[in-house]
């Protein structure tokens, strides 16, 4: 299995190849650079790794929510590499991504659960909760964005663990959900490592979809959003 993932959706700007259990990345935190470094990134991953991206399997980004404008950038790279190899493109979620780190780097384990909770801007964050069985990451509800006093806990999980920037608005956040947190890590954010991962994980199964169909998912409803006046 040979995969190239991207992503862009939040502050950092990352790459990693997939080839055969090696994974090979890219990462940098430029929150308003990701055009500058993506195509280098994917450059030296391929002379890195010594795979062509005429060898790649499939592409895999990660597809939001986050960033309206970062959102974009990796639909778009995405879009065009899998256009013109003919691939697949494997669509993952950046909640999920950010979870898929906390069994990654071994900070979380077997039935550990991770609360992902992202800034979304206009006083709300984007929310999920994960856990870990079987030794994968597995969401125990649906993906929302809500104030920060509505979130809450899903799963039968005795221990959590919270991750991204929402959680710098944990002091906003209900007293059982703050009070049920083991550790919080607000300076995570996605990576394209941990996009690779989840995408491997599910391959051949997992969806894909082609390149005219790879899009972001902002979860945000468009009626959110109000017309500045003189716009």
């Amino acid at each position: 299995m040979k995969l190239l993932a991207l992503d862009t959706t939040a502050e950092g700007c990352s790459a990693a190849l997939w080839t055969d259990g090696t994974l090979f990345e890219r990462a940098i935190r430029s929150p308003r650079g990701h055009t500058q470094h993506l195509l280098p990134m994917i450059r030296e991953l391929v002379d890195e790794s010594g795979v062509a991206l005429a060898a790649l399997d499939a592409l895999a980004f990660g597809r939001g929510p986050g960033s309206f404008t970062g959102l974009r950038i990796a639909t778009g790279v995405v879009q065009g590499l899998a256009f013109g190899l003919d691939l697949p493109v494997v669509p993952v979620s950046s909640l999920a991504a950010v979870a898929s780190r906390a069994l990654r780097t071994g900070v979380a384990g077997e039935g550990d659960g991770i609360a992902v909770a992202f800034d979304a801007r206009m006083s709300e964050v984007y929310w999920n909760c994960y856990c870990i069985l079987e030794g994968r990451v597995q969401s125990t509800a649906q993906e929302r964005v809500c104030p920060p006093d509505q979130v809450a806990l899903s799963g039968d999980v005795s221990r959590w663990l919270g991750a991204g920037s929402g959680w710098n608005l944990v002091d906003q956040m209900p007293e059982p959900v703050r009070a049920a947190m083991l550790a919080t890590h607000p300076d995570w954010y996605p990576l394209a490592a941990d996009i690779a991962t989840l995408a491997v994980a599910d391959w051949p199964d997992g969806p894909t979809v082609p390149a005219e169909q790879a899009a972001p998912v902002y979860v945000r409803d468009e009626i959110t959003w109000k017309k500045l006046p003189g716009r």
